[in-house]
Formats: structure tokens, sequence, C-alpha cells
């Protein structure tokens, strides 16, 4: 078990892009500020895709615009196409993100391209990153099933990696994109996939639609993996997969590294106020267990 590990706030573009709310520039600019306020240092923040089909990210650009350049925070764009990464570019971001999906069906429904084409997209969008002085990571979505057809098989994940992989991606992230997995299984796969890529890192993504996030990220972090995503207050969820209910919540996850003496980097206070103050402006309870509970060690009686 590593002493250490990074947590990437995923909460400003997979926390929001699902929900029917949309929440002004100003609000996820300042969500992303009161991020960094609490330790976080890569960020993704926005998505360039089709406003058409995720109008929660149809103001991308004026995000990046608007937050401006923080000292010692990689901004991650997520992309799915040459034309996602052109305007990420464009924009200013640090970071590109790209996806490359485990399924036939799941990638026509999330980018419109089969398992095979979606791979090939990646490795152009790391390219591309590349020749722009960025840099450039990728995830394999629904690594641990898909909502259409069930079970993967670990061997095409590997394989998808490996290829991957020579790409030169920062990266590889496995996400777990509908919430099916269990600590046996990413245990197995990230160990698999490790193994496949080393040196390159491995990075994981889950989800919490079968109260089994939390426990996979450690899983995770036990088989080596050495990134985990999370979102802020545990808001979540993939417009083109259905049932995929929130991301592990940020506040859960670093409290679950930091009791257990692995350091994230991140102020449980300072998590544990942005995620009370995003429950207000969704209006709505978030998902965080965390954020519902008593606070731990209980405060000194006076």
């Amino acid at each position: 078990m590593a002493r250490a590990i990074e947590i990437v706030e995923v909460g400003p573009r997979d926390g929001l892009q699902n929900e029917a709310l949309l929440v002004s520039t100003a609000d996820k600019v300042e969500l992303i500020r009161r991020c960094i306020a609490a330790g976080a240092r890569r960020i993704e923040i926005a998505s360039f895709v089709n406003p058409r089909k995720v109008p929660q990210m149809a103001d991308a650009e004026a995000v990046v615009e608007a937050l401006g350049r923080p000292d010692g925070v990689i901004r991650i764009g997520l992309v799915l196409n040459r034309r996602g990464a052109e305007r990420a570019i464009a924009a200013g971001v640090d970071q590109l993100g790209a996806v490359a999906g485990a399924s036939d069906t799941f990638g026509v429904r999330n980018q419109g391209q089969s398992s095979a084409q979606s791979v090939d997209e990646a490795k152009t969008i790391i390219a591309l990153a590349k020749a722009a002085g960025r840099t450039g990571q990728v995830t394999i979505a629904t690594a641990f099933g898909c909502p259409f057809e069930g079970e993967i098989d670990p061997a095409h994940i590997v394989a998808m990696a490996r290829e991957l992989a020579e790409a030169g991606p920062c990266e590889v992230a496995l996400a777990d994109t509908i919430g099916v997995a269990v600590p046996a299984q990413v245990t197995a796969l990230v160990a698999a996939v490790r193994q496949a890529i080393a040196p390159l890192p491995v990075r994981v993504h889950f989800h919490d639609t079968r109260n089994t996030g939390v426990a996979n990220a450690w899983a995770a972090v036990e088989a080596g993996a050495v990134t985990v995503d999370a979102s802020l207050g545990g808001l979540g969820g993939c417009p083109f997969a259905p049932g995929a209910a929130g991301n592990v919540a940020t506040e859960d996850v670093a409290y679950l590294f930091a009791r257990s003496g692995v350091a994230t980097g991140l102020d449980l206070d300072r998590l544990l106020e942005a995620s009370h103050w995003l429950s207000g402006i969704m209006g709505k309870a978030l998902p965080s267990s965390l954020a519902k509970a008593a606070p731990f060690p209980p405060q000194a009686l006076a």
C-alpha cells in the first residue's frame, strides 16, 4: 500500500454533467476554486463535447477563461474526438483526457465510435496534446462492466491498455462507469493492467451505484493504482450509461485514506465546507456519506 496517493477532482465535469439543473459559469468556477482551496491539484474543469448532447458543458471555454491559471494546478479538459481536442487546446487547458470505450455498444452511444475506433481516436488525441506541448491521459470506460453488453473480458481491457500506453499518455485509467465492480475484480484487473503498462501509472474511476465505490478505491490502491478520481459530494453520472449513479465522493475517499495513514494532500474540513456549499447550489442533499455524518474525532467538549 502506498503511503501517499493522488486524488483527481472530477466534480466540475463528471459531477455536474448529468445534472438537470444548469449551473452558472460563475458557480462552476467557484466550485473549482473551493476544491483548490481544499488541496486539489488536478481537476477536471470541463468537457469539450457537443453542447446539444451535454448542455451542462456548453460553457467549457468560458469556465477556462474565467478560472485563469491557478498556480500549481493541472486543469484537465475531457475530449472525445479531434474536434474536442482542438477546442480544449485552443481554450488553454493543461491536460487532455481521452476516453476509449471497452464495449462497442457503449462506445457508439457515448461517442459515436466502436471500441476499436475509440482507441484509435484516443491515440490521436494524445498525439495532438503532445504536439501542442500539453499532456494527455486516457480512460477506459466501462472497464468493469457495460450497461448494454454486460460482462467485459479482462483480457480485452488489458489489451486496450497496452495499446493505449504505446501512444505515450501520462497514465491509463480504468473506469467503473456504471458502478458494478467489486473489490476482488478491481484487485485482479488493476494488477493485470499495471503489469501490462509498467512503468506507466494506473488511475481508477469508480461510481458508487451499488455502494462498493469506496471499497473499490481501497482495493485499487492496494493493487498498485496511484491516482483515484472522486467528485465532491458524490455527484456524477453518465448521460449515455443508464443507471450510472454518482461518483465516489471526494470527502469519503479522502477520509478513508487519511484515517488509514495514506496522504492525499486534501483538507477534510475544507472539503466538507465545499460539499455543503455545493449542496446549496444544487438545491438538494448530495450522496456523500461524510457530509451527513458527525465529525470524527469529535470536538473536545468545552
